[in-house]
């Protein structure tokens, strides 16, 4: 049986002769070449046999998008350095705009490759940020400031939000044309307590996430939504049209597997933790974290997968293990 129709069972909110499994994190010296990023994402994929891959693009490539500047850290464990922000400030809100398509060309492209070169059996899902997640990128380093601009000035930034909403419709579109089955729609920390009261996401922000998620195309049969962080609003799955729920378990206020598939009535994407046994081992406790999960779930409407992105320096023995615990 291939990956695909493990996926697909899951989805179903079933389970085949086994549980999908995948995992992700940055390759930061490859992302700067598509076809270096297909490469090792190919290789990854058959080394560690996964049965579907999440598609890991260089994080920065939605703010270059938009204006913001940033070169390589030369690196294999440092991602992109930050040279000049395209929003400086609040007036510059109303400038932004796609202007360097070439920076999510080049993820079409490579994601085109891994597509090709990994077969039918193995679907491939296109990571996209969200509209309040890349202009989170477009302040520099200073996320929060985002948030405290949208919320006391909604009236310049959310105009900005459409227009990014716009090109990221373009650009999931253009990734289903080029292979992939769907999106990993990934909110990265904004839909949590800590960022802001729930009726305000749901005021500010949710009409932009479901202007992508909405206008995805028919072809788009995997998709995943992504809550990044502690202390979620996880309810607002439900107002998230994707096939898939990830989120990290081992995040403080988060709800179990189970919990959470039971709230949205959907497959869940999650399980293991990336910051912890995948990077730090031994194997034998990512056997352990993989056998819980299926045991929470009883392997139905499961993708084993870590929470979050793996850092770089994960150790490929862990990432190994993924595949003997749901192979025992």
């Amino acid at each position: 049986m291939d990956g695909r129709k493990r996926v697909e069972a899951a989805i179903a909110m079933g389970v085949a002769d086994r549980p999908p499994f995948g995992a992700w994190g940055h390759t930061y010296k490859e992302e700067w070449s598509p076809a270096d990023l297909a490469a090792i994402t190919v290789e990854r994929a058959q080394t560690f046999g996964w049965d579907f891959v999440k598609f890991q693009p260089r994080a920065s490539c939605f703010a270059e998008a938009f204006g913001s500047i940033y070169k390589p850290a030369g690196h294999r464990l440092k991602g992109p350095i930050l040279e000049s922000e395209a929003v400086p400030d609040l007036a510059t809100w109303t400038t932004v705009s796609l202007v360097n398509r070439k920076a999510l060309d080049d993820q079409v492209d490579s994601l085109h490759m891994v597509a090709k070169q990994l077969g039918f059996g193995v679907p491939v899902i296109q990571t996209v940020f969200s509209p309040l997640t890349v202009a989170g990128y477009l302040v520099g380093k200073n996320s929060s400031r985002v948030v405290r601009e949208l919320r006391k000035h909604p009236e310049l930034v959310r105009p900005a939000m459409d227009r990014i909403a716009e090109a990221l419709v373009d650009f999931s579109r253009r990734s289903v044309s080029a292979g992939a089955a769907g999106i990993f729609y990934a909110i990265s920390g904004y839909a949590s307590r800590d960022s802001m009261p729930e009726d305000v996401y749901r005021e500010l922000v949710l009409p932009s996430d479901q202007a992508v998620l909405n206008q995805l195309p028919h072809e788009a049969w995997f998709n995943v939504v992504h809550l990044c962080g502690s202390k979620l609003h996880f309810d607002l799955v439900n107002e998230l049209p994707t096939q898939v729920v990830s989120w990290s378990i081992h995040n403080i206020g988060t709800p179990t597997l189970s919990q959470g598939r039971n709230i949205s009535g959907r497959a869940v994407m999650g399980g293991l933790g990336q910051r912890k046994s995948l990077l730090y081992g031994p194997p034998t406790e990512v056997q352990a974290e993989a056998k819980r999960a299926i045991a929470d779930t009883g392997g139905r409407g499961l993708l084993l997968a870590p929470g979050c992105s793996v850092p770089p320096r994960v150790r490929e023995i862990n990432l190994a293990a993924i595949g003997e615990a749901v192979a025992a």
